[in-house]
């Protein structure tokens, strides 16, 4: 679909959007995916911190500092995560499309054509992240709210249980699906949100006046 919309119309020998747009999906689910494992270990690290006052020695205070720590650095993980993989991969491409798209001519009016066109073609990196980012916030918010109405049908109404009692397994459910939306799908939305705004910046740039 983004070849015959873009590369087919524009008349180009090679498929620049599309492969910008598999390059910047690709790039969503990894966030994703390193945003679960990141998140998953952590929680396990800082409830050992906070909670395990006889296994690691410490006193209450210092296993609460512990658990605070851990998880403060763990959320920084995938910050600097996600700003890494977004300039690292944005200027890969950038740096890859350059010698085949921008005409090195004495023609200013011409350079600023091919340089908008790069920077055209670059932004499907922005769009691919976003529409990952699309299915994993929906997926995860449609599979934990179903997941949450069965629990609580099930146990609070049926058996009369707690709300996220343990003794529930619609909980573990209701919880996987708050990992995938808040957590993988919150991920690959900050990575998308900051592809889009970077390449949208790039497009805007080539159709401003040079500074002299």
């Amino acid at each position: 679909m983004i070849f015959f919309a873009v590369d087919y119309v524009e008349g180009s020998d090679f498929p620049y959007t599309t492969v910008s747009f598999l390059i910047g999906a690709a790039t969503s689910m990894m966030a994703g995916f390193l945003g679960m494992r990141i998140a998953t270990i952590t929680n396990v690290k800082t409830t050992y911190n906070c909670n395990g006052t006889r296994a690691t020695g410490f006193s209450h205070e210092h296993a609460l500092a512990e658990g605070f720590k851990v998880a403060f650095q763990g959320g920084q993980v995938l910050g600097f995560c996600l700003v890494g993989f977004a300039l690292i991969f944005l200027e890969a491409i950038i740096l890859a499309y350059k010698p085949h798209i921008i005409i090195g001519s004495d023609d200013y009016y011409a350079t600023a054509r091919s340089v908008r066109k790069l920077f055209e073609f670059v932004s499907g990196y922005g769009l691919g992240g976003s529409t990952v980012a699309l299915f994993g916030r929906v997926g995860g918010g449609i599979y934990t709210k179903a997941a949450d109405v069965g629990a609580d049908l099930a146990g609070k109404v049926g058996e009369q249980m707690e709300e996220d009692s343990p003794s529930n397994p619609g909980t573990i459910a209701d919880n996987v699906g708050d990992n995938v939306g808040d957590i993988a799908g919150m991920g690959a939305d900050l990575f998308g949100s900051l592809a889009e705004s970077t390449c949208a910046a790039l497009v805007v740039s080539t159709t401003s006046a040079p500074i002299l």
